[in-house]
């Protein structure tokens, strides 16, 4: 064996084990080898942070800069124990992590951060870079196969491996895009060993709906200048009808919500009470069509004309009704989309099973951080950020291991 392992017996040692290449893993790697550690990578891929780069193509959303208690709120359930994590590693820090690797980066009108490059590549080179030249060694093409005895078992482009590490982060994804390497798989080998799994459920994730033909020349339409709501949920942003449903960060945000069947409204005039939208309506003459009223006096768009007369025809004359429809316009849904196409997963290691470092309790030493957790978060900088902070936080408790 080659870099920070020795041969002893069939199993070869190592100081510190990472097992998963993403942001939390490669972030755990960093604070592992910033204290010591020497530590070894496992990526069952042939490169490297490949979610990452997918989620670079529409600009690496790498955090977002807003009040504490508004960022520790898009964590919902789990923003209470994740909030030392996000403390300790906030906008700013990851800002400045940035910064640190030769990218810079700028803050858009809605708080969102990106780097200046907006793509993730010219990041993830530099960072691997750095942790080549901490003496991180990246073994790619590295698959973990569960456990043979004590031991971390491998599938290598050498054969079968196993590794007995001091200690180990497990950083390997939830559920989902399971061509990019979050299968899941490895849930059934910790359950076996005692570790609490909550089931995973998909997360920033479409909506199912089959629209008639009416609906087909809109797919693609984005549906601006809207709230959503679910359940207790409200949002505004924007979404797209899509062939399948409903898309986009709005839907994401409500992921929640519509998972467990809440219904979609939609109110198309935010920025108006519905006394103010009846009034419009009904000044307008009156051998106008309603189509030609909703267009002239609220400036609705033709894809949003198009959803009204997909789901709440026939729309009624009275001004006040109509006004009622404009401002809670209901959309029936199927539920979400397969767990596969999800952006993330909910579900994972619950938070019973881990203590104060992100340690697995069933499993002393072994530490995990990342969508491995039970916890989920909208895009727009939550979830990158999330897995950058509990994978800092995993590598600094494993670091202080015996």
């Amino acid at each position: 064996m080659t870099g920070n392992v020795a041969q002893s017996g069939t199993a070869a040692s190592c100081d510190a084990l990472v097992i998963g290449g993403g942001p939390a893993g490669l972030m755990a790697a960093e604070a592992l080898a910033g204290l010591g550690r020497a530590v070894v990578v496992a990526e069952a891929r042939p490169t490297l942070g490949r979610k990452f780069l997918m989620a670079g193509k529409s600009g690496l959303n790498l955090t977002k800069v807003e009040p504490p208690a508004h960022f520790r709120a898009a964590y919902a359930e789990a923003s209470d124990w994740l909030a030392p994590m996000l403390a300790a590693f906030d906008a700013d820090a990851v800002q400045g992590w940035a910064r640190d690797l030769g990218q810079p980066v700028f803050t858009g009108s809605s708080g969102r951060v990106f780097p200046v490059a907006m793509k993730a590549s010219p990041l993830l080179r530099a960072w691997l870079g750095r942790l080549t030249a901490q003496g991180v060694a990246l073994r790619p093409r590295w698959r973990w196969t569960g456990w043979d005895g004590d031991a971390l078992a491998f599938d290598t482009p050498d054969g079968p491996r196993a590794l007995a590490p001091r200690v180990t982060v497990l950083a390997l994804g939830g559920a989902s895009w399971a061509r990019l390497g979050s299968d899941g798989a490895w849930a059934p080998w910790l359950a076996a060993r005692g570790v609490g799994l909550a089931p995973f459920r998909p997360a920033n994730v479409g909506i199912c709906r089959t629209w008639s033909a009416h609906m087909t020349p809109h797919f693609g339409a984005p549906l601006k200048g809207v709230a959503l709501s679910a359940g207790d949920l409200r949002v505004r942003a924007e979404c797209v009808i899509s062939a399948r449903g409903l898309e986009g960060g709005g839907i994401y945000a409500l992921g929640p919500a519509l998972r467990d069947g809440a219904a979609l409204e939609v109110d198309l005039a935010p920025a108006l009470d519905a006394a103010t939208v009846a009034t419009r309506l009904a000044a307008r003459p009156p051998r106008e069509t309603t189509a030609a009223r909703l267009r002239k006096a609220l400036g609705l768009r033709p894809v949003a004309l198009a959803l009204m007369q997909e789901v709440a025809r026939p729309l009624p004359r009275d001004p006040a009704a109509l006004a009622g429809v404009v401002k809670a316009l209901r959309v029936a849904h199927d539920g979400p989309r397969p767990i596969d196409e999800a952006i993330s997963t909910a579900g994972g290691i619950t938070h019973a099973a881990l203590d104060d470092g992100l340690m697995l309790r069933a499993l002393p030493g072994v530490f995990a951080a990342g969508e491995m957790l039970d916890w989920e978060a909208p895009t727009g900088g939550y979830l990158l950020t999330g897995c950058l902070a509990t994978g800092r936080w995993a590598g600094r408790a494993a670091a202080g291991w015996p």
